[in-house]
């Protein structure tokens, strides 16, 4: 029962899967590809996720939800925008924000 000797099935049956080669042709038929995609395609989608039912909806109202942001608070970014020009030395930090952190500690 010594698999390394030469007479045990194994070390046979090895030796002669090493022996024979492989002649096959390992090509796909002509037009396989295409006809799996086809198929693919043509497959009718039993019942779709709860993502992906809501998806397109849920950015549909993200949109619509930030353009009326902007609209409401158009005025206040307008106001806001002209003010900094002018003033763009008051909104610089003068501390660092570790060193207020620490002081209050």
């Amino acid at each position: 029962m010594n698999p390394t000797d030469p007479q045990h099935p194994w070390s046979r049956l090895v030796a002669a899967a090493r022996r024979a080669s492989d002649d096959r042709d390992t090509a796909a038929p002509y037009g396989f590809a295409t006809r799996v995609a086809a198929l693919a395609f043509t497959q009718e989608r039993k019942m779709a996720s709860l993502v992906e039912r809501f998806a397109l909806r849920a950015v549909g109202v993200a949109s619509l939800l930030a353009i009326l942001s902007l609209a409401v608070n158009y005025s206040a970014l307008t106001s806001s925008s002209s003010a900094t020009s002018s003033s763009d030395d008051e909104l610089l930090p003068t501390q660092d924000a570790v060193s207020v952190v620490l002081d209050l500690s």
